[in-house]
């Protein structure tokens, strides 16, 4: 019986804290799901073809606006992983957010990675699928 008092006294002195993290848990989830939809539908369709990742003309165009383009990215790519990693013993999704997170951030040999997943047949099935959803015509892959 005491540790069962034990345990709604830990609730009830922690309270603010988990209704903090149980919201922060819904908002990165709705965040996720819409937009995961939108970013895999703006990968142009030939992104995996070459070996090496090429600029967007704006961002050699307007490089004052890439950098803060490029913090704002990272950081809510961080934003995506520190929650998924919650939502790993919360409610949610939380190996899709760090993986939205994960590709969201720019780092050395994140396009080698991103074209290793994008060869697992599921995970190609899957992105050409929400593709298909938007309108967008399927990625083509390297070796296809």
């Amino acid at each position: 019986m005491e540790s069962k008092d034990n345990l709604i006294d830990w609730f009830n002195e922690n309270f603010i804290t988990l209704i903090s993290l149980g919201g922060s848990t819904i908002f990165i989830f709705l965040i996720s799901v819409i937009g995961l939809g939108w970013a895999v539908s703006q990968i142009p369709a030939d992104y995996f073809i070459s070996d090496k990742r090429k600029p967007a003309q704006w961002k050699t165009e307007l490089p004052f606006i890439r950098i803060f383009f490029l913090v704002g990215k990272n950081l809510f790519g961080a934003i995506l992983i520190i929650g998924g990693v919650m939502m790993l013993v919360l409610p949610g999704q939380g190996i899709l957010t760090i993986i939205i997170g994960i590709f969201l951030m720019d780092y050395p040999g994140k396009y080698k990675l991103e074209q290793k997943l994008v060869s697992i047949p599921a995970i190609l099935k899957t992105l050409n699928w929400m593709r298909i959803k938007s309108n967008k015509p399927p990625l083509i892959k390297k070796d296809s």
